[in-house]
């Protein structure tokens, strides 16, 4: 799973074997390890509770959970991603992404893209 924050945003992209074990599981986790043996856990969740995408930070560990059903349908289909504004107070929010992680169209030296789903615009010459 791969994960991108930019300003107030948060993105995850899950390759085949994460979608199918969110799916069968309800849920996928990564950790980044940092110097000093500090780590930042990350989760992708599948709640039968959420009826919106939602994030929380205890400090460690960042979850985004994601409505149940939504996943059932999206790990199904050919629907790209999961997405959705939480309101954090005042004038504030933050923006969640979960996606489909493609593979490249141009390969790149040392990517492992085994298990990346197929680009939709592969063969046809856009990106």
């Amino acid at each position: 799973m791969k994960l991108r924050i930019r300003d107030n945003s948060v993105r995850l992209r899950l390759s085949r074997g994460e979608v199918a074990q969110m799916q069968a599981e309800g849920r996928v986790r990564a950790s980044v390890s940092f110097a000093g043996g500090a780590a930042l856990d990350y989760v992708c969740i599948a709640s039968e509770t959420a009826s919106e995408p939602a994030a929380t930070f205890d400090g460690t560990t960042l979850a985004v959970q994601l409505p149940a059903e939504a996943v059932t349908r999206w790990a199904a289909s050919e629907q790209v991603s999961i997405s959705g504004e939480q309101q954090l107070g005042g004038d504030d929010r933050l923006t969640l992404l979960v996606e489909k992680d493609f593979a490249c169209l141009a390969p790149r030296e040392g990517e492992d893209e085994s298990d990346m789903f197929a680009h939709p615009a592969e063969g046809d010459g856009r990106c």
